[in-house]
């Protein structure tokens, strides 16, 4: 039954991507990769999600689960508002929430340029601590190395549309991690 969710929402995922799978020089292709990984990290960990909740692996869990949370919601929301996305920007394999034809510098991108990659890097450690294994370990580096790759094409991409404001804006930045990376 597993196996069966599994590659239905692995279809779901192929649909929401194909126009980025046809263009591998977009991020939205190495995306694909980073949300298979994560979706392989849910389904080897599934049934222990609550188990031993107060073991130190469930608590690094949580905390990283939270973390992913609060920087999902707040980089949509900074996107939405901020982002001013708009319809006309011709970049074809960007969803709409992408097109967006202002640099957000609020937040937490005040301090990082991918919030929503951070997010679904904690998303796959937190599921990975879940229970802790050399499957799962496999799979949460592939997609922080899927995810590295998605934010350095998505940094290039970035660059073309916003230019020179775009390059400062890297300078004052870090990638994932504030002050760190």
């Amino acid at each position: 039954m597993n196996l069966l969710v599994f590659i239905l929402i692995s279809f779901v995922i192929i649909y929401l991507s194909r126009v980025s799978l046809k263009k591998p020089d977009s991020h939205g292709f190495y995306r694909f990769f980073a949300w298979e990984s994560i979706l392989g990290i849910v389904f080897l960990n599934i049934d222990v999600w609550f188990v031993d909740p107060w073991s130190w692996h469930q608590l690094i869990s949580w905390f990283l689960l939270v973390l992913s949370a609060f920087l999902i919601v707040q980089a949509l929301v900074l996107l939405r508002s901020r982002g001013k996305p708009d319809r006309i920007r011709s970049d074809a394999p960007l969803f709409e929430l992408e097109k967006t034809t202002a640099l957000v510098e609020v937040g937490a991108y005040r301090y990082i340029r991918h919030p929503m990659y951070s997010s679904l890097l904690c998303l796959a450690w937190g599921i990975y601590f879940k229970q802790p294994s050399w499957a799962g370990g496999f799979l949460a580096i592939s997609t922080t190395v899927f995810l590295l790759l998605t934010a350095y094409t998505e940094e290039k991409e970035n660059l073309r549309y916003f230019g020179a404001v775009y390059s400062a804006y890297m300078h004052r930045t870090k990638r994932f991690i504030p002050f760190i990376f």
